[in-house]
């Protein structure tokens, strides 16, 4: 038999076209796009809005087309009277990523045209589910610490008004920029193992909430999207800046991951979005509690000191969400919330460009075996 090349974790293996997201390796720099916009860019310029916009449209949106896009999105925030009832007689102990996806589930529920996939639908329902993840997030924080609900403000961004309804209390100027932030630089990347699984269940024309339940279960494991809260839960265990390199030694002599670090697409090169992100949390961190970039900028020179890697876009998430006041166990919801917008563009994306995607798998057992009755094979 003629040796197969098999890839695993299928590294490399390019599985479909698309025009959403473009990651290239240039002179030793890694180049990050939504639709041909560098990252850096729209991070400093755009706002979660208007790269939602141009996720889902293919183009930077006018000042009236992003201001009408802004108005949709407020006026969809808003959850039926079901799902909060659903959100206050779920478990207070549930995993908020296991809420959000029933909470998907529900809404696909009251959906009268949930199979219904043209371009014009698929929209408004990709713009439901962008308005509505952060006051399902929001809300069941709040009902599991038994605290009344705080309803969506028509007066604040996208961002500002998730952290309003989140800790009831309008954030500041650097708050709400630092949210839409994180929002912008987590929007979409590519195929990662979450909008892969979204694509993989919109090939088989699954409804739009079908294939958004797929991404966020994927997302959920601890090497995807939970990758933020167990970089959190490090940098509690080291407890201060000094015990960083200790730490990261003892690990590593242990054959034990440091969680934030490496990346499957950027090998030996700077995620572009971990560039922001660093910046970002040092900005929070001189109007907050320093400490938790002290202590990441201790590890981050720990690792490359004894392993040469780079940290990837959940280290610096995980001290930005500490000091916007974000419960650990909400970090994987923070990125849903953000990729949402991803997820949905490609979806749509692979409706209209549809072919079932299914591949194949080098079989390595043994073959060709004879079965035998069970009253033959003995105890």
């Amino acid at each position: 038999m003629c040796e197969k090349k098999i890839h695993d974790g299928l590294q490399d293996v390019l599985a479909c076209k698309s025009s959403i997201c473009r990651i290239e390796m240039i002179d030793g720099k890694a180049i990050l796009e939504y639709r041909g916009y560098d990252i850096h860019e729209l991070a400093q310029h755009s706002t979660f809005e208007e790269v939602a916009y141009l996720l889902l449209f293919g183009e930077l949106p006018t000042k009236s087309e992003l201001e009408a896009f802004s108005e949709e999105l407020k006026e969809l925030r808003e959850l039926p009277p079901q799902i909060i009832g659903l959100l206050t007689h779920l478990s207070p102990f549930s995993h908020p990523m296991v809420v959000l996806r029933t909470a998907i589930s529900y809404l696909g529920t009251m959906d009268k045209h949930i199979h219904h996939k043209s371009h014009e639908k698929s929209l408004q329902k990709a713009k439901s589910l962008i308005a509505k993840f952060p006051t399902i997030v929001a809300y069941f924080h709040r009902i599991r610490s038994g605290q009344n609900l705080v309803h969506p403000s028509d007066e604040l961004s996208h961002a500002a008004n998730f952290l309003y309804m989140l800790h009831g209390v309008e954030p500041t100027k650097t708050e709400a920029k630092a949210m839409d932030l994180d929002l912008v630089l987590h929007a979409d990347h590519e195929l990662n193992a979450s909008t892969f699984a979204a694509r993989i269940a919109a090939s088989t024309l699954a409804d739009i909430y079908a294939c958004v339940v797929a991404a966020t279960g994927t997302l959920m494991g601890p090497l995807h999207g939970g990758a933020a809260q167990k970089v959190m839960e490090m940098l509690r265990e080291i407890a201060v800046p000094w015990r960083a390199e200790e730490y990261v030694k003892m690990k590593l002599e242990r054959g034990e991951r440091i969680m934030g670090f490496g990346h499957r697409v950027y090998r030996g090169v700077v995620d572009p979005r971990t560039i922001e992100l660093r910046a970002l949390a040092e900005k929070l961190a001189k109007e907050k509690e320093p400490k938790w970039f002290e202590i990441s900028r201790a590890v981050e020179e720990a690792v490359y000191k004894y392993k040469g890697l780079f940290p990837n876009v959940d280290f610096y998430s995980a001290s930005v969400y500490a000091n916007l006041g974000i419960p650990d166990d909400l970090f994987i919801n923070i990125f849903a919330i953000s990729r949402i917008s991803g997820w949905t563009a490609h979806i749509i994306e692979q409706y209209e460009n549809n072919r079932l995607i299914r591949p194949r798998a080098f079989y390595v057992g043994e073959a060709g075996r004879k079965y035998v009755p069970i009253d033959q094979r003995g105890d």
